[in-house]
């Protein structure tokens, strides 16, 4: 097991790097000569420079499909924790605050039922996201790189809540920048359980701050960084990258790592490689 990371010097005879969102790219692999798998503990791998790895004739690998229920729970606790203010409630009452039986103004929510929820990204989470909203009774739109959906400006405008669920490329890096987020009602909800770096997380801060919007975040830019003028806003609900943290998931995202693990020693066919 390395005890830092990355290693401070080369270290011969490593041929399987178990990463946990570990930083994998040119400088990382001249340290470990005999390296031969990267077993990615995680559906995401834009912390693995996949096409690096593959010009050395390392393997990747990764756990898709095993996350996705997870992720998707916690994107509707999200959306439910921003639209019906349940974190602003609780303090609400922790301060001891309540002095009647009917909600002050600041903590008056809206319905689900009804609302419109615009995905971006339809994969197998936002699937399961989709899943979830229509039995809130919530209207559900998509925006899917491939087609087959709604335009995507057009998405952000129309929506009373928007969820990320999109991997972190070249191309998605970025994606709902400062001109995006304008596009958002006054009063909208984003969640993002995706990356953090797939928002322009400086403007995203400034349209939180003035009030016109709400967020639930489980992702960051520099994580475990996150901007410190987000702390004192009520409109923001803040987790630790948690959305696949259950004790089942866990275990089913281990089981899968390890398969491909032993799969590579086995020399046999890996069950998850991940392409360049």
């Amino acid at each position: 097991m390395l005890e830092t990371w990355p290693p401070p010097g080369p270290l011969a005879g490593v041929e399987v790097l178990v990463g946990v969102v570990a930083r994998v790219g040119p400088a990382e692999l001249d340290l470990l000569p005999d390296l031969r798998l990267v077993a990615n503990y995680g559906v995401g791998y834009d912390s693995v420079d996949v096409a690096a790895c593959r010009a050395r004739g390392i393997e990747v690998t990764n756990t898709p499909g095993v996350l996705d229920a997870a992720v998707a729970d916690l994107t509707v606790a999200l959306i439910l924790a921003c639209r019906r203010h349940l974190v602003a409630a609780d303090r609400h009452v922790r301060e001891g605050r309540w002095r009647r039986g009917w909600a002050e103004p600041d903590i008056l929510g809206r319905d689900l039922a009804g609302s419109a929820l615009g995905l971006v990204g339809f994969g197998r989470i936002g699937q399961e996201v989709a899943k979830r909203a229509e039995a809130f009774g919530m209207r559900v739109g998509f925006h899917r790189r491939s087609g087959g959906g709604i335009p995507l400006d057009e998405l952000l405008s129309s929506s009373d809540v928007v969820s990320l669920h999109v991997p972190l490329t070249d191309e998605t890096h970025g994606l709902i920048s400062r001109e995006r987020l304008a596009l958002l009602q006054d009063g909208a909800t984003l969640i993002n359980t995706a990356r953090g770096a797939v928002v322009d997380e400086e403007a995203l801060v400034d349209e939180l701050v003035s009030g016109r919007i709400s967020a639930g975040l489980d992702v960051f830019t520099r994580e475990p960084q996150v901007p410190e003028r987000l702390f004192g806003l009520p409109n923001v609900v803040l987790t630790p990258h948690v959305a696949s943290a259950t004790v089942e998931t866990r275990a089913a995202m281990t089981r899968v790592l390890v398969e491909n693990v032993h799969a590579f020693l086995r020399g046999a066919a890996l069950p998850n490689p991940v392409d360049p």
